[in-house]
C-alpha cells in the first residue's frame, strides 16, 4: 500500500482546535500539505487558520459538532470542495468526565461516548466515500492507550476508546476483503500534556491529571505524521504506553493491583475545581485554545517512538540484544561450584 508524500496531501484534521489536533495540523502545513481542520469553535479555527497561514500554509477551516453525521459529512465534502480530493482523514475529538462509575450521569456517559466513538465512526463514514474514490489514502484515528487498559475514575472515556478498537479492526479488514489500500491506524498515546484535564468535568474536587509520565503533543503529531506517510495498524506513543500494553498481556491481575495502589492518588492535582467548573462536555471553552496543558514539568522523551519510526534499527538492536544473549549463554560455565 502507498501513500502520498505529506507535502501532496490534502488533510482533515477533525478536533484541531487545541492539543494533538492542533499541533498536528501545524505539522501537515509546516510540512506542505493542504489542511481542512475542524472543531466545535469557530474563534479557535480563526487563529489556527491564521497562524498557518503566517508561515505560508494553507488551511481552510469548518465549524462541526463531530455527533452530528451531517456536520462531519460536511468537513470531508468541503475538503473535495475546495482542494478536489481527500487523501487523509485525522480524527482526534474526545473529551472526559473524572468521577467514579456511580458518580457520573447516564447524560454524561452517552455525551462522553457520542463524541469520542460515535464521533470517530461518523468520521470514517463520511471519509471512506471519498478516499475510495480517490483510490488510496489514510484515515487516522486518534485513540489511547486506555483502549487496551483501563483506568478507574475515567470508565466512560475508556469505553468510548476500547469501542473505536473495535470499529477499527472491523473496518480494516471489510477494506483488506475488498482490496481497497485504505491505511486504517489506531494511534495509542500514553499520558499527553494538553487541555484535556483543564476542558474535563470533574468530581474529584480538584482539577485531575493522569498517571505520568507526560508526553508533549507534539510526539504525537509526530506519530500521526509518520503513518500518513506509512500504512500502520496501531502505533503506541510512549514508553509508557508500551510498558502498560506489556503489562496487560502478561497479567492483567497485576495491573489491577498495581492501579489500585496508585491511580486514585495519580489522577489528582492540588488545584481545587467544582464540579460545576466550567467543563467542555457540551461546549467549547474559549480559553483554551493552546497545544499544551499544565504539565510540561513532568513530560519526558520517547526512545520507542523513535525505533518504532526506524525499523531497521529497532531490528537490529533487537537482533544484537539475541545474538550477544546467546553468546552469554554459550559463555555461561556448565558447572559452578559453590564456595564452602
Amino acid at each position: 500500500m502507498q501513500l502520498k508524500p505529506i507535502n501532496q496531501q490534502v488533510v482533515a484534521v477533525v478536533g484541531a482546535s487545541s492539543g494533538i489536533g492542533r499541533e498536528t495540523a501545524l505539522q501537515f502545513a509546516k510540512k506542505g500539505a493542504k489542511v481542512v481542520v475542524s472543531a466545535r469553535s469557530e474563534s479557535k479555527l480563526a487563529s489556527l487558520v491564521e497562524e498557518i497561514r503566517g508561515f505560508g500554509g494553507e488551511a481552510t477551516a469548518i465549524v462541526a459538532d463531530v455527533t452530528v453525521f451531517e456536520q462531519v459529512k460536511a468537513i470531508a465534502d468541503r475538503t473535495v470542495e475546495v482542494y478536489g480530493r481527500l487523501d487523509t482523514w485525522v480524527h482526534c475529538p474526545a473529551i472526559a468526565v473524572y468521577a467514579a462509575f456511580d458518580k457520573t450521569t447516564p447524560e454524561e456517559f452517552k455525551r462522553v461516548i457520542d463524541v469520542g466513538l460515535v464521533g470517530q465512526a461518523y468520521g470514517a463514514m463520511a471519509a471512506l466515500p471519498h478516499l475510495k474514490r480517490e483510490g488510496r489514502g489514510a484515515l487516522i484515528h486518534l485513540s489511547s492507550v486506555l483502549g487496551r487498559r483501563s483506568l478507574p475514575l475515567q470508565s466512560s472515556y475508556c469505553t468510548a476508546k476500547h469501542g473505536m478498537e473495535g470499529f477499527i479492526e472491523a473496518l480494516r479488514v471489510e477494506l483488506q476483503h475488498e482490496k481497497i489500500p485504505i491505511s486504517v491506524t489506531s494511534v495509542k498515546p500514553a499520558a499527553v500534556n494538553t487541555p484535556l484535564y483543564n476542558n474535563a468535568l470533574t468530581r474529584l474536587g480538584v482539577k485531575p491529571a493522569s498517571l505520568p509520565p507526560f508526553y508533549e503533543p507534539s510526539l504525537v503529531a509526530d506519530a500521526v505524521l509518520y503513518v500518513a506517510e506509512h500504512p500502520t495498524r496501531d502505533f503506541l506513543v510512549g514508553d509508557a504506553a508500551r510498558t502498560l500494553d506489556l503489562l496487560q498481556r502478561l497479567s492483567p491481575g497485576l495491573v489491577d493491583a498495581i492501579l489500585q495502589r496508585v491511580a486514585f492518588k495519580l489522577q489528582r492535582t492540588d488545584e481545587p475545581k467544582s464540579d460545576d467548573a466550567p467543563s467542555n462536555l457540551y461546549e467549547s471553552i474559549p480559553a483554551h485554545d493552546r497545544v499544551k496543558g499544565d504539565f510540561s514539568n513532568l513530560a519526558i522523551p520517547s526512545l520507542t517512538d523513535w525505533l518504532d519510526k526506524n525499523p531497521a534499527f529497532k531490528w537490529g538492536a533487537i537482533a544484537s540484544v539475541v545474538v550477544l544473549g546467546a553468546i552469554a549463554l554459550r559463555t555461561l560455565p556448565t558447572e559452578v561450584t559453590l564456595p564452602h
